[in-house]
């Protein structure tokens, strides 16, 4: 389309440029539909392509709207640039929870599209400055749309990448600034402004750092739940299956013992304790989580420090330290259903299994689904030479989830039953 502007040359000193805007509009107009089906099959093709993110990032495109349309477009000319370079004519944002998402997402967006140009808005920012951030990704739209689309003069597209906080800056910011045409001048009102971004940058900051910390926290729990698990098959499995009687436990420690590390926080000693666990330090392990309990942490925090205390004492053979803790942590928590299945695992380690019973009943009445839970009360059961019951427990618990053991346990409960 030819902008109707008068040549630089002809133009006299403090004319103003001149655009048909009704010929703009209207060409806007007859492309408009093209374009909405346009981004919204983007959308799907970008949400497609970020679907490998676990925390779900948000996405959403438009069609640039004709007043901002209209406005670079003039500028465009006035530039001497063609507006064939306005190349954001769609747009499509992809908001994150977590920073470290943003680099995850662009370089799935680089595997799904051919990314033309990439700029980092805000990267250059001084500490005292505020201003926009984000991640702008200008990509060449895959052929497959716009054959699909017809032809609704688009060739590329802004795919916007940011946090939910730069998003909720980026908004305030277009609103108050952008928008209205307004620069702060005024020192406090500029103050105002920066504290404003570096709160909302703090926030992320702190998300992430939450986040972090999380992943950390999960990964030692799912090592100390692992080991955990292994010494109870050991300690019960194995009685179980070869009748060799009860093993000997080795209460050796892996590394030396040592000091608890100095640090602040009831959540970096956890980390620490956690740590020291999975690396069977059980004795510090077990002196950090004393340290935890001397701080008199909420009751909610006292049961699960309870719980992990007891979870070491077991892995070190202290067996009545470990049932003393997991009753505390279900004193302390009447829901806490696993300090009561942990109790009576470690009586049936010691072979107490009319207790164990009692402890796995205990469990169950709290909730009811737990496959392993039912297992262990069906193998007590067995010890006590109540046959249809522990078949009646194993076959439950290979109702709800069909696990090897249990198997191989009904078989060797049905044998018992032809005695």
């Amino acid at each position: 389309m030819q902008a109707d502007v008068s040549p630089e040359e002809n133009r006299s000193e403090g004319e103003p440029w001149s655009v048909d805007q009704a010929g703009l509009r209207r060409e806007y107009n007859e492309l408009l539909p093209l374009r909405t089906r346009m981004v919204r099959e983007l959308e799907r093709h970008v949400e497609g392509a970020v679907a490998p993110l676990s925390s779900s990032p948000r996405v959403k495109g438009r069609v640039k709207s004709f007043k901002s349309y209209s406005k670079k477009y003039i500028r465009y000319v006035k530039d001497g640039v063609s507006p064939s370079q306005i190349h954001d004519v769609i747009g499509i944002r992809v908001i994150c929870p977590f920073m470290e998402d943003l680099a995850t997402a662009e370089k799935l967006l680089r595997e799904k599209f051919r990314v033309v140009d990439a700029e980092w808005k805000g990267k250059s920012h001084t500490l005292r400055e505020f201003g926009y951030e984000s991640v702008h990704l200008l990509i060449a739209i895959p052929q497959d749309i716009g054959e699909d689309q017809g032809d609704a003069r688009c060739q590329t597209a802004e795919i916007q990448l940011r946090t939910i906080m730069q998003d909720a800056w980026a908004e305030v910011e277009h609103e108050l600034i952008y928008k209205a045409e307004f620069t702060p001048f005024d020192t406090p009102l500029k103050r105002k402004l920066a504290a404003l971004n570096a709160s909302l940058s703090l926030a992320d900051i702190i998300f992430q750092e939450i986040r972090s910390y999380q992943r950390d926290l999960h990964g030692e729990l799912g090592k100390r739940r692992d080991s955990f698990f292994r010494k109870i098959e050991d300690s019960t499995d194995a009685i179980l299956f070869t009748e060799l009687g009860r093993l000997v436990q080795d209460d050796r420690l892996s590394s030396p013992e040592s000091a608890p590390p100095v640090v602040e926080s009831i959540d970096e000693l956890l980390l620490e304790a956690l740590s020291a666990h999975n690396k069977n330090q059980f004795s510090e392990a077990v002196a950090i989580y004393t340290r935890i309990l001397e701080m008199k942490p909420v009751d909610a925090v006292r049961s699960l420090i309870y719980k992990h205390r007891g979870m070491a004492y077991f892995a070190r053979s202290h067996y009545e330290e470990a049932i003393a803790d997991f009753c505390q942590s279900l004193e302390l928590d009447p829901k806490s259903y696993k300090a009561a299945y942990y109790q009576g695992i470690v009586y049936s380690v010691l072979g107490r299994y009319p207790q164990a019973v009692d402890a796995f009943n205990k469990s169950l009445a709290i909730n009811s689904y737990q496959p392993y839970c039912l297992y262990r009360r069906g193998q007590a059961y067995y010890h006590l030479g109540d046959y249809p019951q522990a078949l009646g427990d194993c076959e439950a618990a290979l109702a709800l989830e069909p696990f090897e053991t249990a198997g191989k346990f009904k078989r060797l409960v049905l044998d018992a039953l032809k005695m």
